[in-house]
């Protein structure tokens, strides 16, 4: 898969099989994705790479703080758009189309809270890697490397057949991701990313999620 195929081909999976992931080829993911770019060479992101019992003890922990109704506690910034805003409308579309794969209606608060569950269950994956920085950097500060380090992360994994799912429910409750991930706190938590084989027959994973045309966001100066 060249790189251009790769990166049209890359989507959010939200389901996988439960073959594990070797360790072997984690590690050759993380390798190539070192190569992603930094400002100054900076290299800012830490890997926890987690499987096996230790990600079904993440799991449970997570799901527990979250039926119990825990606030959650993240260490990066919260996305939020304004609700007005053509960005909010791109994620409402987004959840339509999820929720109707999923046969999910609007009213339906059990279902909506079942599917809430599964990305603090990391959508299942037989790995999730932990991305985090020294608590040494500024917040905003080593965001872009991270944002590079993930994509990579992504397209890296699509060599080996693997699918992957960017998401920070994983994350909400960071002191469960110390506790069995044996990340300090010296480290901020960043992201999770959810790694795995994937289960093509789960409804979810057949959106194909639109995006914005280069004549509707780009200004193009200096051009014939």
């Amino acid at each position: 898969m060249d790189i251009i195929e790769a990166i049209k081909t890359r989507k959010s999976i939200r389901d996988f099989k439960p073959d594990p992931v070797s360790k072997k080829i984690l590690w050759e993911i993380l390798e190539v994705a070192g190569r992603a770019p930094s400002s100054l060479n900076s290299q800012p992101w830490e890997f926890n790479v987690i499987a096996g019992d230790a990600l079904n003890n993440v799991r449970q922990a997570l799901v527990a703080k979250l039926n119990k109704g825990e606030p959650i506690q993240p260490e990066h910034s919260v996305v939020g758009w304004p609700s007005d805003s053509v960005y909010r409308k791109r994620q409402v579309e987004l959840a339509i189309k999820l929720f109707n794969l999923m046969g999910i209606q609007r009213e339906d608060k059990e279902k909506r809270a079942q599917w809430m569950e599964r990305g603090f269950r990391f959508f299942d994956a037989p790995a999730a890697i932990i991305i985090s920085v020294d608590r040494s950097l500024s917040e905003a500060g080593p965001l872009l490397d991270i944002g590079a380090v993930m994509q990579t992360i992504c397209l890296a994994a699509l060599h080996h057949g693997l699918g992957t799912c960017i998401e920070d429910q994983g994350v909400m409750y960071p002191d469960v991701v110390r506790k069995f991930a044996g990340i300090p706190e010296s480290k901020r938590i960043i992201i999770s990313i959810a790694i795995g084989y994937p289960n093509w027959d789960f409804p979810a994973n057949k959106l194909e999620s639109s995006r914005e045309s280069v004549e509707n966001n780009t200004t193009w100066i200096g051009f014939e």
